[in-house]
């Protein structure tokens, strides 16, 4: 089964579709307004897959680039979600299945580990750069 790439229109929907966690959802246990490890105790069915940022195109490579214009830091809780900068532009997103609380998520691949890594989509942190990339 092929997974869609989300273009930011689609980005921008499931981000706006969701408005609050409810203490009672098992999805907020996640506290990640910034980048954090995926904890090894979450049940990660609890998330479905909706789509990825980037269609990873073989031969071009994105970017490792952050884009942090007002100083922010890459697990800043207010860093910008700038969609055509590292980590973003190889980002999967996924939804709680039960209130449809998104998630960005990627895989880090360190020297002697690998670890699943995962942000909260907040729809007032997104920016487009990919479109100011690609003029």
């Amino acid at each position: 089964m092929s997974m869609p790439t989300l273009n930011t229109t689609q980005i921008v929907a499931v981000a706006s579709q969701y408005t609050l966690v409810g203490a009672s959802c098992a999805c907020s246990a996640l506290k990640c307004a910034g980048w954090e490890s995926l904890p090894a105790t979450f049940d990660a069915s609890l998330l479905r897959l909706v789509g990825r940022t980037n269609d990873l195109d073989p031969y071009d490579e994105p970017t490792l680039e952050e884009h942090h214009p007002q100083g922010t830091r890459y697990d800043a809780a207010d860093a910008p979600i700038a969609l055509g900068h590292f980590p973003y532009n190889r980002c999967e997103i996924w939804q709680c299945v039960r209130c449809t609380r998104p998630f960005l998520r990627y895989t880090e691949y360190g020297g002697y580990y690998i670890d699943q890594r995962i942000r909260e989509l907040n729809a007032a942190l997104l920016i487009d750069t990919i479109a100011t990339q690609n003029r």
